[in-house]
């Protein structure tokens, strides 16, 4: 899944950049750290490092999913998980350059406007089980999670602080498997005096309710 979140990111990016960036920039997902480029990595380069994904809870749907086959069948499913996966987005140029921190302010104001651009992901930019619909992205946003610090983040990473952004994508993914119910078409409540014996029947119609089964 997140493979599929990084294949799509460097499709979205290709699909938004000037022709001339595409042809010349590096895209890859490797840790900002003190070896950073590996040898495979050609500056320029766009990085996107994932460092956390966690579960949303307050997007979390306790509703039960319910799909209907033929006749009275069909199929319930727990909801779908809300997952914020973020990345610190960095631009990389040589330091050869005179301009090398010009550049890289530059190049990463492209990376952030085309991820940012409409908000949505373009089908075509979709990859694996974001675009077989296993998983889908509901939003993305530039933004800093809570409790979250730069300055450790590059202390841990060995190098010295440098301009990055913060990008948060909201998956929601779907892990659980459909249990096969039959579609309540009627519920029947019966109440009792205080003798415990049946005084009372009453029938109660719900028109799409269900019920898994057990």
């Amino acid at each position: 899944m997140f493979g599929d979140l990084d294949k799509s990111l460097e499709n979205l990016l290709k699909q938004n950049l000037a022709p001339d960036l595409v042809k010349s920039v590096a895209i890859s997902f490797d840790p900002p750290d003190s070896k950073f480029p590996p040898a495979w990595i050609k500056l320029p380069a766009i990085n996107l490092f994932l460092y956390t994904a966690l579960e949303n809870l307050e997007l979390r749907n306790t509703e039960w999913m319910w799909e209907k086959g033929k006749a009275d069948t069909g199929s319930v499913k727990k909801p779908q998980v809300q997952i914020e996966c973020s990345y610190i987005i960095t631009a990389w140029t040589s330091d050869s350059s005179p301009n090398h921190m010009l550049e890289e302010h530059r190049l990463l104001g492209q990376a952030m406007k085309s991820l940012l651009k409409g908000r949505t992901f373009p089908r075509d930019s979709l990859y694996g089980s974001l675009k077989d619909g296993t998983a889908t992205i509901i939003r993305a946003v530039a933004l800093q999670p809570e409790h979250f610090s730069m300055g450790p983040f590059w202390q841990a990473m060995g190098v010295k602080p440098r301009v990055a952004v913060n990008y948060q994508i909201t998956l929601s993914v779907d892990i659980h498997t459909p249990e096969k119910t039959k579609e309540v078409r009627e519920r029947e409540l019966k109440l009792v005096n205080s003798r415990g014996s049946e005084n009372i029947g009453e029938r109660i119609r719900f028109d799409s309710s269900v019920q898994p089964d057990g």
